[in-house]
């Protein structure tokens, strides 16, 4: 099949792996390196900002965001970073990856740094301040999911094309250990300069006024990473096959492809000529073509992320009791502000450095091996089997002596979440559609997975609280308990395996060869040759 594509494609497909695929790596994968911290250290804040901000006089427990403040300062950032996807994966098919990479990056990492210099009279002021900032630093992450993932793929060779792709989303992995150790070391550094009390001995002065300073340089910190990286997105020429397949500019791909890989490339012209001209291979996204040829395969990656993604992002709803069921976290009392950070960043970081980036990394050291579709079903099989066996016999796993055992099923759950359909449903969208509407798909695809991150997030955390009225917590009415909630989401990683059958494996196989490209690229080359110009 290779024969029937443009050469400077099938001199991609077969290249060696070069250091420009590790620059590429690193260029794309620190905008994940900052979606990840970012995410991450609000969860550290939001403690602080409640004791800060919504202090109580008299009350026996840190002051704590109310549930409405709450929800909004965690999800609006899902709720811009699915907007985003969604925008910037249908402007990278029309105005080209490059012309969109460096916006993503600078929106991601000002506004970030905006977010950490919220400003207001009152609480309120505050709050609404860091939300809007939020939104667009969340806007600029859902860029970077479609554009990531379709560059590393348009750049890689087909032999290890999953591994790149799965080493950019890794990327993540070492936002989430940088958020856990920088806010562990700025905790730190703040709590020996300014020893204070714990809130159960002094309320007011268990959170000195420096600690305003405290949670604004985490936020702004991750931004740095990401910024130092942003003259190389500017300087990464636009990929081939945009350049060939959708702007139709042989010369130019080939010019900028020998340049990356080296070597003398042959611009064929004529061929992508015939391309251009031909009505064949340029169906779009809502023609009949297309839902013939890849509309099962959409439905697929969308409803996987999305079933995926669900399970996924509720998982903080059960942190909490898992770091205090093991004793990483006492109760918050008997801690002052500061130290609070420190003790939630320590303890989530553990739990990120033993499961998450296990899998991460597990998944870029096999994806070519056995295959996406095999790691999937894997994945989803094994969360399914351990939500289930926490679910059933959970009152057996909240008494004091079986915690540690639920801590361990807990982490293996979210290992195969990432050893699993974490990674494989970012990669699989930007291998399986034509060029032209890849980035597109991969950002419907995503954005997908975020709405299931907005109900796994949210919708849970009103669904899992306690069935009688009076145990729920504050502000929340009863819900159906955590119990019948595990339950739910076994079921709900049990539709994502069998939607898993929808979607194609890719692994060995060129791009325009998984979105019939080629054989369009075949029949206009029989086609011209049976009728050839006067």
């Amino acid at each position: 099949m290779s024969g029937d594509n443009l050469q400077v494609l099938n001199a991609l497909d077969v290249a060696k792996t070069q250091w420009y695929h590790f620059t590429a790596i690193i260029i794309a994968g620190m905008g994940f390196f900052t979606d990840a911290y970012d995410l991450f250290c609000i969860s550290l804040v939001t403690k602080m900002l409640g004791r800060i901000y919504y202090h109580v006089d008299g009350s026996p427990k840190p002051g704590s965001l109310p549930p409405n403040v709450s929800a909004a300062v965690n999800g609006v950032a899902l709720c811009g970073t699915l907007a985003g996807q969604l925008f910037f994966g249908w402007l990278g098919d029309k105005m080209g990856r490059k012309k969109v990479y460096g916006a993503t990056l600078m929106l991601m990492c000002l506004c970030s740094i905006a977010s950490g210099l919220s400003f207001g009279k009152d609480a309120k002021a505050v709050m609404a301040t860091l939300c809007f900032f939020r939104f667009w630093v969340g806007f600029g992450i859902g860029g970077d999911y479609p554009l990531s993932a379709t560059i590393m793929s348009e750049y890689a060779n087909k032999k290890t094309r999953g591994a790149f792709i799965a080493a950019v989303f890794a990327m993540q992995g070492f936002g989430i250990l940088a958020g856990g150790i920088f806010a562990m070391a700025i905790s730190a550094a703040f709590n020996a300069r300014f020893k204070v009390p714990a809130y159960e001995v002094d309320p007011i002065g268990s959170t000195p006024p420096q600690a305003d300073y405290v949670w604004r340089i985490i936020l702004m910190i991750g931004a740095i990473p990401a910024l130092l990286t942003f003259y190389w997105r500017l300087k990464m020429p636009e990929t081939a096959r945009y350049t060939a397949l959708v702007a139709k500019n042989a010369k130019q791909a080939a010019s900028d492809m020998s340049k990356v890989l080296q070597m003398d490339i042959e611009a064929e012209e004529q061929k992508v000529q015939q391309i251009a001209e031909k009505p064949k291979g340029s169906y779009g996204l809502f023609s009949k073509e297309f839902l013939t040829r890849h509309g099962l395969h959409l439905l697929g990656t969308t409803s996987t992320w999305f079933l995926l993604d669900i399970a996924f992002y509720s998982q903080n709803l059960f942190q909490k009791d898992i770091f205090s069921a093991i004793g990483w976290i006492p109760a918050a009392k008997t801690m002052n502000a500061i130290e609070e950070v420190f003790t939630i960043a320590r303890a989530q970081t553990l739990i990120a450095l033993c499961s998450t980036v296990p899998g991460y990394w597990f998944t870029v050291a096999l994806i070519d091996v056995i295959g996406r579709f095999v790691i999937q079903i894997v994945g989803f099989f094994f969360m399914t089997v351990f939500m289930f066996a926490l679910a059933f016999p959970y009152n057996h796993w909240i008494q004091p002596g079986n915690r540690i055992g639920f801590v361990v099923i807990y982490s293996l759950t979210f290992f195969f979440a990432n050893f699993g359909p974490n990674a494989t449903t970012f990669v699989v969208p930007a291998e399986i559609f034509p060029a032209r509407l890849r980035s597109t798909c991969h950002g419907i695809s995503a954005a997908a997975g975020k709405a299931g991150g907005i109900i796994g997030a949210f919708g849970f955390l009103y669904l899992a609280q306690n069935q009688d009225p009076k145990k729920a917590d504050a502000g929340y009415p009863a819900g159906i308990g955590v119990k019948n909630s595990l339950i739910v989401l076994g079921v709900i990683n049990l539709l994502g395996l069998l939607f898993t059958f929808l979607v194609p494996e890719s692994k060995g196989k060129s791009l325009e060869e998984m979105s019939g490209e080629n054989e369009d690229m075949k029949e206009m080359e029989a086609a011209a040759n049976t009728n050839p110009r006067e």
